[in-house]
């Protein structure tokens, strides 16, 4: 992003966004739906999972890497909404595909599931191998999306889904002949991943609602992110006023999980379709995100053949 976008467009967008919208309150009842969250344990998705509690969903499956944690997380949850049985916690490692496989694979026994919440996601300042792929790329991305096509067959079988919202996180060097490629060597990862926040939808369902969303900036993901690396009174000072506290941030992920068919593939912030970044709507974008796509599709035929023909419906 140029410094004339960021002055003309980012800026004025992120400062009308924090200070002058709020997102709504969900109220809608979820009377005998079944609805997962991943990376559920803290932040946006544990308040996101005790929305959905609190709106009366049967099932609330908190999906996150420590066991231990989404225990604390439940029994939170519980306290607050006064609502207990309904919470169960189910391990996901997005850093090993097995474990996704395995998630996806006991998902298949539930009775049905309405909504899918890709929540969890990795920023590090460290470069990390996993799976083959920088890890970010291997959480935020491939695991994400392999997660996502896992579960659509068990989504469509259920009837009435109302959305599956992954963000894919990636600034891919556009000259590149491998947008993987660049972003798993350590030379070049980190300058293009820190760069752009570009997301994008999963995958295209007649009986699917895809989106995905943009929670804007809370002050406990700052603190978490960066605290160790810019830690001082004039940095929490600045984050507290300008940041939306993480329940009102939930409510963009809990109300893209409610929206229906007019959000299909689309890019949601503020709960309102918007356009996407230009890198993904301009010039180039459409080839860009098919270089990204193809290379994607690729991995995920990898780790598990004929994944991607859920697709083709």
């Amino acid at each position: 992003m140029s410094a004339f976008e960021i002055i003309t467009g980012f800026l004025p967008h992120l400062f009308y966004s924090q200070f002058f919208v709020t997102p709504k309150y969900p109220f809608e009842d979820l009377t005998g739906k079944t609805v997962i969250v991943t990376g559920a344990n803290t932040g946006l998705g544990k308040e996101a999972a005790r929305h959905f509690v609190r709106l009366n969903a049967e099932k609330v499956i908190i999906a996150c890497r420590t066991v231990e944690k989404g225990e604390a997380a439940k029994n939170d949850i519980e306290r607050s909404t006064g609502r207990t049985g309904v919470i169960e916690v189910w391990k996901l490692d997005l850093q090993d595909y097995d474990n996704v496989k395995a998630f996806a694979k006991k998902a298949e026994g539930l009775k049905r599931l309405d909504i899918v919440i890709e929540n969890a996601g990795i920023n590090t300042s460290k470069f990390v191998k996993a799976g083959g792929n920088e890890s970010t790329i291997t959480v935020n991305v491939t695991s994400t999306f392999l997660l996502a096509l896992l579960l659509l067959p068990k989504l469509q079988q259920s009837g009435k889904v109302n959305a599956v919202t992954p963000t894919l996180t990636i600034l891919p060097e556009k000259s590149a002949p491998s947008v993987f490629e660049t972003l798993n060597d350590e030379k070049t990862a980190r300058s293009t991943l820190r760069d752009l926040e570009a997301p994008g939808s999963v995958c295209l369902s007649r009986d699917c609602t895809p989106a995905s969303y943009r929670p804007a900036r809370r002050y406990d993901q700052l603190r978490h992110e960066l605290a160790r690396e810019i830690d001082s009174a004039v940095f929490r000072a600045i984050t507290r006023v300008f940041c939306r506290t993480t329940e009102v941030g939930s409510r963009t992920l809990v109300n893209a999980g409610l929206s229906g068919k007019e959000t299909h593939g689309k890019y949601l912030s503020d709960d309102t379709i918007t356009p996407c970044a230009p890198l993904v709507e301009g010039k180039g974008g459409a080839e860009l995100q098919s270089k990204i796509w193809r290379e994607l599709v690729g991995q995920l035929e990898g780790i598990q053949p004929g994944i991607t023909k859920v697709l083709e419906v």
